[in-house]
């Protein structure tokens, strides 16, 4: 029953007639949050694109914060002077695949200085190659043709405390029994080996009497390996004193020879050392 002015509810109508709006209210607002939710859903492509983002930063940040030797700001790159002092490479590299290659960049890096009791010297210049008769003064004596030898690496060195230049040669053989006929032929023959500067090019030969037999040169067979290890003074002219081959030890230190000049031993000793170690369980 119902007075004049009212009518009879509907259903879904609560009190007031309002529940039905409620309702539509409330489908509303449902819709909205659904929306809401698609938003903030993440798809394939933000995905991908919020990787993209965060490797560029990561990267941009490692560039920024590694240091590189010779910056003048740690992350900004080399200075020119110092990439004008990288050192000359001569030869194609060994390959990375052979895990016996005479690489320079792992057994002499070059800006890290070799010191061996005391003494110490930075890198120089480096050759490299397979046709070893190219490590003689005078390659028509084809000394290393048929002697097994596989690759061979010169590298120079100019002392850090004197001014001491050195050069070491490295060659790589098929088996010890080669290296060693191949060092004995080596060291029956003094002067025979080319002595290399800092910007690969071969000094002059030393001229006959100015160096004494067997003086200039340390030859030593370690392994499959036969290193020459030679010494002058700064302006790379040949020693004038004797220098030995005594059985493969670790160099002890010397004193500076008389006048002034510079133990040249002392700098073939140990680079000689230096450069064998990495070979004596090859």
């Amino acid at each position: 029953m119902t007075t004049q002015g009212e009518r009879t509810p509907t259903p879904g109508e609560g009190q007031d007639g309002q529940a039905g709006q409620r309702t539509g209210g409330g489908a509303e607002g449902a819709d909205g949050t659904e929306r809401s939710r698609r938003g903030r859903r993440l798809t394939g492509r933000r995905a991908v694109g919020w990787v993209v983002m965060v490797g560029v930063v990561a990267v941009g940040g490692w560039i920024i914060t590694r240091p590189m030797p010779g910056d003048y700001i740690p992350g900004l790159g080399p200075s020119t002077k110092d990439s004008a002092r990288t050192p000359p490479v001569v030869g194609n590299p060994p390959p990375t695949t052979d895990p016996e290659a005479l690489n320079a960049g792992n057994l002499f890096p070059a800006q890290r200085p070799v010191e061996v009791a005391g003494y110490k010297a930075r890198r120089g210049g480096i050759r490299q190659g397979e046709k070893c008769d190219e490590v003689l003064q005078d390659r028509t004596q084809e000394l290393l043709k048929d002697s097994g030898c596989q690759a061979y690496l010169i590298v120079s060195f100019t002392g850090v405390d004197h001014p001491v230049r050195s050069s070491v040669t490295l060659l790589r053989f098929a088996d010890q029994a080669a290296a060693a006929r191949a060092a004995d032929t080596l060291r029956g023959k003094p002067g025979v080996v080319a002595f290399m500067l800092a910007d690969t090019n071969i000094a002059p030969a030393p001229s006959a009497g100015s160096a004494k037999p067997g003086s200039e040169a340390r030859v030593e067979a370690v392994g499959h390996y036969v290193t020459v290890t030679s010494s002058r003074p700064g302006d790379a002219r040949p020693a004038d004193t004797a220098s030995s081959n005594p059985a493969p030890s670790t160099p002890a230190p010397t004193a500076s020879g008389s006048g002034g000049e510079p133990n040249l031993d002392e700098a073939t000793r140990a680079l000689s050392y230096a450069a064998g170690q990495p070979f004596v369980w090859m």
